[in-house]
Parts: C-alpha cells; structure tokens; sequence
C-alpha cells in the first residue's frame, strides 16, 4: 500500500456520549460516558471496500457517522486525501461532503416522504450548486438513477417513497448519494432490512460502482458471511474497538482472535453432516458505558486469564497485513485446530461451509 493509494486514515477515533450525572457522581468528580468508539484505527484505499464488522452495539454505524461529521469525535485523527478534517469548520466540510456520502439502513426514514424521487436525488445537487439549470439537474438525476438500474428513469422520477418497494427506495437512497460523484462511501448495513431475494441486486450495484467509479467504500453489517464475500478487507469491532483486521478470505481462513472466532461459529453450516457447533462466547456485550476493565472480551472469552482482566491488549500485526489485539492468539489458533461439537470433525470455518447472500463466489 503506498501513500498515494490511501483515501482514508482514521487514528485513535473517540467518541463518546456524556450522560446525566447523579449527585454522587457529581461529589466525585465523575464523568459518566457511553463510550461508543474508543480508540478505532484503519484505513481505506480507492478502489477497496472494507468491511466494518460486530454486534449491535459495537459501534460501528457511530464510528461510520464520525467519519463522516455527522457526529463530533471527542478526540482522534480522521484524514481524507491527505487532508486532516477532524476539526474542520463547517462551511470546510459542506463542501468536502460532496466527496463523502453515506447510505443510511432504512431508506424510507431517511427520505422526505413529501418529496418524489426527482426531489430526492436533485436535493444534494441543489444544496451544492453544481446544476446550471433545470435541464442540467434532470440529465444528471437522470444519470443516477439509471446507474441504480431504476430504468427507465423517467418512470421512477414523480413517484413518492410509499409508491416504491424497499429494494427500489434503496436504490433511490443510493442515486441520491452518488449523484454528487463521491470519493469515499459509507454503506451502513444498506440491505439487511431488506428481503433475501433482492439483497444480491444491491450488492451487485455496490460493486459495480466501486469497481467503475474507484470509490472508497466502507461497508458496515453484522453478518460476517456477508463481509467476506463482499469485501476486500474486513475490520471486527466490539464494544467499541477494532479487535482484528485482516483481508476477508484471511479473516475467515485463520481467525486470530476469540471475538472473530465466535462470529464465525455462529455462521450455520452448509454442510448438513455438520451436527453442532463448537460453544462459542458467553453471556451479552457489556453496557459500553461501563466497558469491562482489561481486555473487554474477558468477560465472555474462554480463553481469559487474569492478565486478561487487568492488561488490555495492542492490536499486533502478527502476519503481513493482519493484525489482532489478543494476549493469547497463539491459543486462539491452537483452538481453531480442535474438531466441533458432533460426530464429525469437519472444519467449521471452511470458506465452502459460508453461505453466500449475495449468490455468487465474489461479485
């Protein structure tokens, strides 16, 4: 990876939510906090797509509206082309949005239902000035919808969000995003509230207009299947910090750390031999306004000792391009070894055994 090729750099992100204070708090001098990022550092390249993986509750879509400005980092460095924008004044960051976008998971909350598609998709361009006249802002809403395969785009343009199906008012939230030309793309979970059998259709478009447009595309789910036949390399968050980061085949060959190991036990297996699973972690994610002290897997991981409890680990590249943050990845591979629960021993983290959501190998 060299200098040139990075879009994004993210350093030591913060963000954390003050909370109300109670009298004893107050006597204390607390400062109650829900720490939603705590300290997240990676990188997207042009042309890549990384995937920001974890359980509700990890952080991820807080980490991916930082990003963007549409939350306040508390503290951390976030740099877009070379440029430091963590604390950029607004009026710098109205006209960088016009590289920067996000695709929200609910398209209908996130249109104007007053507003029909021609609306929807000329707003951003309005709002930037970039349309001489009203022929201009047609052709280029035009452009965009037919670059979501809303064809023929006339025919979508007077319509309202309730006159469209979800897949098609995604497409529309992603026309919107992408008419102004972005650089750099935040898709948060843009398909899970939408039905199986047209999520592939999203995932193909996403694709396709990274591979086309070289954009930089975060893409932030919950299903780690999904990540890994979707993305180029997949970042694991929990409770508010990147655990492993590595390419997505490297991630679901030789998971490093306990966290990624779960998620991927808890994918089903394709192969009906395949009885059971091995027991993966224990009990909920912790409340992020009290993170557990130390490690804060240890808790739930089966692999905790006391060092665990009390040392919080460094996210270490233990192999080119992958990095962990476990005091005992050694053991966590040694266990990768082990057979699963059942009366067969196949590998549970065979790349065969992954569905595919998006029904084909790579798209």
């Amino acid at each position: 990876m060299t200098p040139a090729d990075v879009l994004l750099e993210v350093h030591g992100l913060v963000k954390h939510f003050p909370l109300r204070r109670g009298l004893r708090q107050i006597l204390r001098g607390e400062r109650p906090a829900v720490r939603a990022v705590d300290g997240v550092s990676f990188s997207v390249r042009r042309g890549e797509i990384v995937g920001l993986v974890g359980e509700s509750g990890s952080g991820k879509t807080t980490t991916g509206r930082v990003l963007l400005r549409l939350e306040e980092p508390t503290s951390g460095e976030i740099v877009f082309d070379g440029q430091e924008i963590t604390r950029l004044p607004q009026a710098g960051m109205t006209r960088l949005r016009r590289r920067m976008q996000i695709v929200f998971q609910d398209p209908y909350d996130s249109m104007n239902p007053n507003m029909d598609v021609f609306g929807i998709v000329a707003e951003p361009l309005r709002i930037q000035r970039l349309a001489m006249d009203r022929h201009e802002l047609e052709r280029r809403v035009i452009q965009a919808l037919e670059a979501v395969e809303l064809v023929p785009a006339e025919h979508f343009m007077r319509r309202y969000p309730k006159e469209l199906s979800g897949g098609q008012r995604q497409r529309v939230a992603i026309a919107r995003a992408l008419v102004l030309e972005p650089d750099f793309l935040v898709a948060d979970e843009p398909v899970s509230m939408l039905d199986v059998s047209i999520r592939g259709g999203i995932l193909r478009i996403l694709h396709r207009l990274v591979r086309e447009r070289g954009l930089a595309l975060l893409f932030i789910t919950h299903d780690l299947a999904l990540a890994r036949h979707f993305c180029d390399r997949v970042a694991v968050m929990y409770l508010g910090q990147v655990v492993e980061l590595a390419s997505a085949d490297t991630l679901v060959q030789r998971p490093h750390h306990p966290y990624t190991q779960a998620l991927m036990e808890a994918v089903l297996s394709t192969d009906p031999r395949v009885k059971r699973i091995r027991v993966g972690l224990k009990g909920e994610i912790p409340n992020p306004a009290d993170p557990p002290a130390g490690c804060r897997l240890h808790p739930r991981c089966p692999l905790a000792t006391d060092r665990c409890r009390t040392e919080a680990p460094q996210l270490i590249e233990y192999e080119p391009g992958h990095f962990a943050s476990c005091h005992y990845v050694e053991r966590a591979l040694e266990r990768l070894a082990e057979p699963p629960v059942g009366k067969n021993n196949h590998k549970q983290f065979s790349e065969k055994n992954l569905p595919n959501p998006a029904g084909s190998d790579r798209l």
